[in-house]
């Protein structure tokens, strides 16, 4: 039906007061589309609920769950995805599969276009507009939000006036978006750099300040895929979901960032990600024992483009899917198990082992009786450094 837009609903603030606002600025009915990528705590019987009471015609929830962990975490994890060194990507990595339900419930419908709650200063209306572009290009893509120039505190006002069942108010006014990967928290007191997030801020981890006493987990992997915890297999989504409990019982993952936003400004943004960062803390370790030096060296300039470019919306992009070529092929040896120490807001790497290690004990043991033949290391010095001696001469001699 052309007479009907596809609206990416969160539940939140936003896209619960635009489905009015979509309704009235486009004559168009709103079906709202919540996809579940696990966000924590989240009922989405009530989240598909009211984006019926705040007036949709329509109320769509989709399962993601193990689809968000199989296709779009384990590429994450594999490239060690991290943002400017720091955000793993929480929401980045949710939304080209959000786009892709909402492409094709769109075109199951009929409808000739979609719609998200992002704002003109996001990253979010990038990332929505160029991954539906990418897979469905003849659908228009509406932004009532941004292309209305609706402020946030306009927004509150008027779901308190339709008395919409949202849960921000002007005393709690946090921009907060959730998936098994991690939550994203913004505004509020955190448009100020310098204000400290409040402790009753966070969720999906404990303060990592109380004492406790550390735990320690062993996580398999096999061809860089997380497989299982303490001899247990799991799915990938449990094998998250477990860490995500074990790590953030000890304040593991907590992120408090600015950051270089695709439009061109900053932002502070606190994240949680305890599954996220214990686990990409043991692949790095898996690699440094199962890749040759140079395969990791490449890697890791490697990782931070994959990491710019899922960040920046391209994640149906050519050079992406290259890049994943050329990471899938270094995953080949990564099987093994990693011990984490958890403690402290910390995961620690205690422990490596794996069939598939290049680490030689009597290659790299300085004890009596050692492989390593050191009569030829002279000699190579010598070759290495025969550039640096002849320049030094020149520059000496001038």
């Amino acid at each position: 039906m052309a007479d009907r837009v596809v609206l990416a609903y969160s539940g939140g603030l936003d896209t619960s007061v635009g489905i009015g606002w979509l309704r009235d600025a486009t004559g168009k009915e709103v079906v709202a589309l919540a996809v579940d990528v696990g966000q924590d705590g989240e009922d989405m019987d009530a989240v598909r609920q009211r984006a019926l009471d705040c007036g949709a015609v329509e109320s769509i929830v989709v399962d993601a769950k193990d689809e968000f962990a199989d296709d779009y975490l384990v590429p994450a994890l594999k490239a060690n995805a991290l943002y400017q060194k720091r955000y793993p990507l929480v929401s980045a990595l949710s939304r080209p599969l959000i786009a892709k339900h909402l492409a094709l419930t769109a075109k199951q419908l009929g409808a000739d276009s979609v719609a998200h709650g992002s704002t003109g200063k996001g990253n979010d209306q990038v990332r929505f507009e160029a991954a539906v572009a990418a897979i469905a290009p003849d659908l228009t893509t509406v932004a009532p939000v941004r292309d209305l120039a609706l402020t946030r505190d306009r927004a509150i006002a008027d779901a308190q006036e339709r008395r919409l069942p949202i849960e921000q108010s002007e005393r709690s006014p946090y921009s907060i978006d959730q998936n098994v990967w991690g939550r994203a928290v913004e505004t509020g007191v955190l448009e100020d750099p310098w204000n400290a997030p409040p402790e009753d801020l966070y969720a999906y981890t404990q303060d990592p300040t109380i004492a406790r006493d550390p735990d320690e987990v062993t996580v398999t992997f096999e061809q860089g895929v997380p497989v299982a915890i303490d001899g247990q297999r799991f799915s990938v989504l449990r094998v998250v979901q477990e860490l995500n409990a074990l790590a953030g019982k000890h304040g593991v993952g907590r992120i408090d960032v600015v950051e270089d936003r695709v439009v061109g400004i900053k932002s502070r943004e606190v994240y949680e990600a305890p599954a996220a960062i214990a686990l990409i803390a043991a692949h790095e370790e898996l690699e440094s024992l199962t890749l040759e030096r140079d395969v990791i060296r490449y890697k890791r300039t490697v990782e931070a483009d994959w990491a710019d470019l899922v960040y920046d919306g391209l994640w149906f992009g050519g050079l992406k899917r290259s890049l994943d070529a050329f990471i899938d092929h270094t995953q080949q040896h990564v099987s093994g198990d990693l011990r984490l120490r958890l403690h402290g807001g910390r995961a620690v790497v205690t422990g490596r082992r794996s069939s598939q290690s290049l680490y030689d004990f009597e290659l790299a043991t300085y004890d009596t009786g050692d492989a390593f033949d050191q009569v030829p290391a002279k000699g190579f010095i010598d070759i290495w450094s025969l550039p640096s001696r002849i320049s030094a001469r020149r520059d000496l001699a001038n």
